[in-house]
């Protein structure tokens, strides 16, 4: 099942695919929480009643893809975990190629970096190193502590794609990588959540591409990450909560911009970048300039 974010005259709703449409929720049933975050936490079973009625739902509260305003499908995670260095051969491509990880890399970002599908990327005026990472999300369906490997796909709820868009200079200003990789609206998230039952487990063996103005820069299988998804809840509940809503970015596979040869190649204004994800979907962001934005 694909549940979209989207709004109306500025009012937040959520709503199933079914088609080339999706069925309005809050049109459906006003009492139907047009968030996310509150739906997972009324229980993992809503999911299914909400696929089932929306099967039937009158054309009337129908609305064309096409047509949405599209938002993050988590309006507002209460965390966002990401993992660097999750693929060997990005390993190899980077600073870190000497080295072999026996834990999985982790950092987080804040909620102002992202936007949702259809939005613009600003790339800021401090830099001119502005560079993607097309990666698997996972959304957390419910509250996970001290969660064994064995258990760990129990508690997600979906997935969908991400942007973790890095300026690549401010990431090596210091051996924390925090303030290269949570710039305003430098990433993004969508354009859907795909509930986790539709998709592989862990969201094994999904092919990954990244394209700029239509030219491959990423392709490889989320298979080929260091530290699957189980791995990576199970470690990080031994410290953290996870809660319904969070995200996990599992990750960016080779092929970056600051990587390629004969010279590294930084996103510029009105690229169009685009990453897919099979089983999932299309995020597209178009690049703009801070000076033609108000931040």
């Amino acid at each position: 099942m694909k549940i979209w974010a989207f709004s109306v005259d500025h009012e937040p709703r959520l709503g199933i695919q079914n088609g080339d449409h999706v069925v309005d929720l809050q049109e459906l049933d006003s009492r139907i929480p047009s968030d996310l975050t509150r739906l997972l936490t009324s229980g993992t079973d809503v999911l299914t009643d909400l696929r089932s009625r929306s099967l039937d739902a009158p054309r009337q509260f129908c609305r064309s893809i096409d047509d949405l305003q599209v938002a993050m499908p988590v309006a507002r995670p209460g965390k966002i975990v990401c993992l660097g260095v999750n693929y060997v051969e990005h390993l190899k491509e980077g600073l870190l190629r000497d080295t072999k990880p026996t834990q999985p890399t982790v950092f987080m970002r804040v909620i102002s970096s992202f936007v949702g599908h259809g939005a613009s990327l600003v790339r800021p005026a401090c830099s001119n190193q502005f560079d993607y990472e097309g990666e698997l999300a996972c959304v957390i369906g419910r509250t996970a502590r001290n969660v064994p490997k064995s258990r760990a796909l129990d508690y997600v709820a979906g997935y969908t794609c991400a942007n973790e868009g890095t300026v690549r200079d401010y990431q090596r200003h210091t051996t924390q990588w925090g303030m290269g990789k949570n710039f305003d609206r430098s990433g993004s998230i969508g354009p859907c959540l795909v509930t986790a039952d539709d998709l592989p487990p862990g969201g094994a063996r999904l092919h990954l591409e990244t394209r700029v103005n239509g030219e491959i820069m990423q392709s490889d299988s989320t298979s080929s990450m260091t530290f699957p998804l189980d791995e990576i809840i199970s470690y990080l509940t031994r410290g953290i909560t996870l809660e319904p809503g969070d995200l996990i970015l599992t990750g960016t596979p080779a092929g970056v911009g600051a990587a390629r040869k004969p010279e590294p190649f930084w996103m510029r204004k009105d690229d169009t970048l685009e990453i897919e994800i099979e089983g999932i979907g299309t995020l597209r962001n178009t690049v703009v300039d801070e000076a033609s934005v108000d931040m």
